[in-house]
C-alpha cells in the first residue's frame, strides 16, 4: 500500500482536486482509499438516529452495517488523535491511500497552492516531504520553491505525476 498526500491551506482546492484525481487513478486499475484530516469537530451521524443516540449514550464504537456499506464510528472520549500510521492499519488492502491534510507527517505530498488565497507556500517552510506544487498560477510560483510546479487545471498531468512518483508507471 502506497501513501501520497495533498497539503494546502483552506480554500486552495484540495478536495476538488482529489474529486477529479480519484477517477483518473482508479481508471488505471488502482484500488484507492482516502484519509481526510479535519481540524474541527465533525459528525457523520445525525441527531435522532439510533446510532447517534447509542453513541451519545456512551458507546466507544458504533458499527453501522447495511447491504450497501458499513461505517465504524469511534469516539475518542479524551484519547489522543490516532497517528496516520494507526489509521492506515485500519484500512482494507488497497494500492494507494490518498491523504488530505497531515502536512507535517512524513509522507510524500503535493502542495495545492492558490496565490489568491493570500497564504505563503508551504514548500520551503520546513515541510520537507512536499515533492511538487500544483497551482493555478504556475508562472508566479516557478522558481520560488525548487520543486516541480504543475498547472492545477491540468488534472491529467497531476495524476500522471503522482503515478510516476509512486512508480505505478
Amino acid at each position: 500500500m502506497k501513501v501520497f498526500g495533498l497539503a494546502g491551506y483552506s480554500g486552495a482546492g484540495k478536495t476538488t482536486l482529489l474529486e477529479d484525481l480519484i477517477p483518473r487513478l482508479t481508471a488505471t486499475g488502482l484500488r484507492v482509499s482516502l484519509i481526510k484530516h479535519a481540524h474541527h469537530r465533525f459528525d457523520i451521524d445525525q441527531p435522532g438516529k439510533d446510532s447517534y443516540r447509542l453513541r451519545e449514550a456512551g458507546c466507544s464504537e458504533v458499527l453501522l452495517v447495511s447491504d450497501h456499506r458499513w461505517v465504524l464510528m469511534h469516539e475518542l472520549r479524551g484519547e489522543p488523535e490516532p497517528s496516520l500510521e494507526e489509521q492506515l492499519e485500519r484500512f482494507s488492502d488497497c494500492d494507494l491511500v490518498l491523504v488530505e491534510g497531515f502536512k507535517h507527517t512524513p509522507i510524500p505530498k503535493l502542495e495545492v497552492h492558490r496565490p489568491s488565497v493570500g497564504k505563503p507556500l508551504i514548500a520551503g517552510s520546513g515541510v520537507e516531504t512536499i515533492v511538487a506544487v500544483a497551482t493555478d498560477e504556475p508562472e508566479a510560483v516557478a522558481g520560488l520553491c525548487g520543486l516541480p510546479v504543475l498547472d492545477l487545471n491540468d488534472r491529467d498531468a497531476i495524476a500522471g505525476f503522482i503515478l510516476r512518483h509512486l512508480e505505478f508507471r
